[in-house]
Order: structure tokens, then C-alpha cells, then sequence
């Protein structure tokens, strides 16, 4: 499926893409200020911090990231691991 060479998206130009990755930080400063209106009743005093749960989860996202990509080099096959001898 070639596409015409004229056809534009919306994220072929840098302003949309610096638009969404602004929103996108907007939306996480946002969601992480809200942090203090939300109760919390959770059984660890850790959990009652301000911002726990969203730093638990960039550190989790990082981590797992970080695991991929350690994981493909032991379960990495060469290009060829299929081809008939």
C-alpha cells in the first residue's frame, strides 16, 4: 500500500506533535495535582504520600522497559532461526 506522494497527516508537522506531547504533559501535571483531593485508604502509611501512585508507575513502566530489553537478548533468535537447512 504506496501513499500519494501530496497526502499530509496531522502529525507530519512538528507543531501538532509539540502540541500533543504539551497536552500530554498538561494531562499528567494535572492528574498528578489532583492527588491531593482523591482520599486514600490504603493499608501502608507509604501509600498516603502525594504523588505515590504515579511515581510507582513511571518507575514500574521504567523498569519494565528496562527488563524488555534485557529479556531480548537471551530470547533473541537470528533471522534466519527458521529457515530449512
Amino acid at each position: 500500500m504506496n501513499e500519494p506522494k501530496g497526502r499530509s497527516y496531522w502529525l507530519d508537522k512538528s507543531r501538532n506533535v509539540d502540541r500533543l506531547v504539551w497536552a500530554i504533559y498538561a494531562i499528567c501535571i494535572a492528574l498528578f495535582a489532583v492527588d491531593w483531593l482523591v482520599p486514600k485508604h490504603g493499608p501502608f502509611a507509604v501509600e498516603h504520600w502525594f504523588g505515590f501512585y504515579g511515581i510507582y508507575g513511571f518507575i514500574s513502566c521504567v523498569g519494565l522497559v528496562i527488563a524488555a530489553k534485557e529479556m531480548r537478548r537471551i530470547v533473541m533468535r537470528s533471522e534466519d532461526y527458521y529457515d530449512d537447512e
